[in-house]
């Protein structure tokens, strides 16, 4: 079966209940949910949400937003916790483990983390802030939603130009960033890009080049709003060698992994694969 996925985030990014048809009104955000009823409330929200989505044929909700900020005029702020990394830490926490009860696929983003940047949608965001503060605060929710997850998430990674990871390549297409994550953080499970006809990425390379350089740099799944332009060229990529089997069977079975551990899948002998 296929991962379908969703924005369905709550506050201003609902893709879903936005429309009364699925829903009387749309999602709070995870503020707006604390702010009501703490983290009881961002439990039992979560389940809904989980069921209406489940109702529906999606198995993976791009969400929880993992990024740390707490200034209102950050353009990341209104789709965050609004607090600090570890207050935010254990709202990802809270929100993985009832996503995994319910198994809905979650995904953590915008990896390594937004901090105050520009909108990536519409030009390209330059962070200049030092490792330390990634190490020390931004990584923080990642950590604590890819450990409560126990494989069943997945990471998305941002086109922002983090510059003491790659000062020249948005992250989502840096080698360094996906080195990172696996590496610093450990994490084995699938890592995607952001859309990648947004702005900071399409603004910032050759028309028709981003997908493979994702997935050479490291990426499993590649999020695209042109398909159509962009699978000609990763199977292009295949047929010159630009990118090896090997490479891409690395992906293969992470998504395989994934959507075993989604429930979507029942094969024999699937917890070795799990495990192995």
């Amino acid at each position: 079966p296929l991962l379908i996925g969703v924005d369905e985030e709550g506050g201003n990014v609902n893709r879903v209940s936005l429309y009364k048809a699925f829903r009387a009104a749309p999602f709070h955000s995870p503020q707006s949910l604390y702010a009501q009823g703490g983290f009881p409330l961002v439990v039992s929200d979560t389940i809904e949400k989980a069921a209406l989505l489940q109702s529906l044929g999606v198995n993976v909700n791009l969400a929880p937003v993992c990024d740390v900020s707490n200034n209102p005029s950050d353009y990341i702020y209104p789709r965050t916790f609004g607090k600090d990394a570890k207050q935010t830490a254990a709202y990802v926490k809270t929100v993985v483990e009832t996503m995994n009860g319910r198994k809905l696929g979650a995904v953590l983003k915008h990896f390594p983390g937004y901090g105050s940047n520009v909108d990536t949608h519409t030009g390209i965001a330059l962070d200049q802030r030092p490792y330390e503060t990634f190490t020390q605060s931004d990584f923080l929710p990642f950590q604590a939603g890819a450990a409560s997850g126990r494989g069943k998430t997945a990471v998305l990674v941002s086109h922002n130009i983090v510059t003491c990871l790659d000062p020249e390549l948005p992250a989502s297409l840096s080698p360094a960033s996906y080195q990172v994550l696996r590496e610093e953080l450990g994490f084995e499970g699938v890592a995607m890009t952001d859309d990648l006809d947004m702005d900071a990425v399409q603004k910032y390379v050759e028309e028709g080049t981003a997908p493979v350089m994702a997935l050479q740099a490291g990426a499993d799944l590649v999020l695209t709003s042109d398909p159509q332009g962009g699978i000609p060229s990763v199977l292009e990529a295949v047929e010159t060698g630009a990118l090896t089997w090997d490479r891409l069977d690395q992906s293969v079975l992470r998504v395989l992994r994934w959507k075993l551990q989604l429930g979507l899948l029942s094969l024999p002998g699937a917890e070795d694969v799990q495990t192995s």
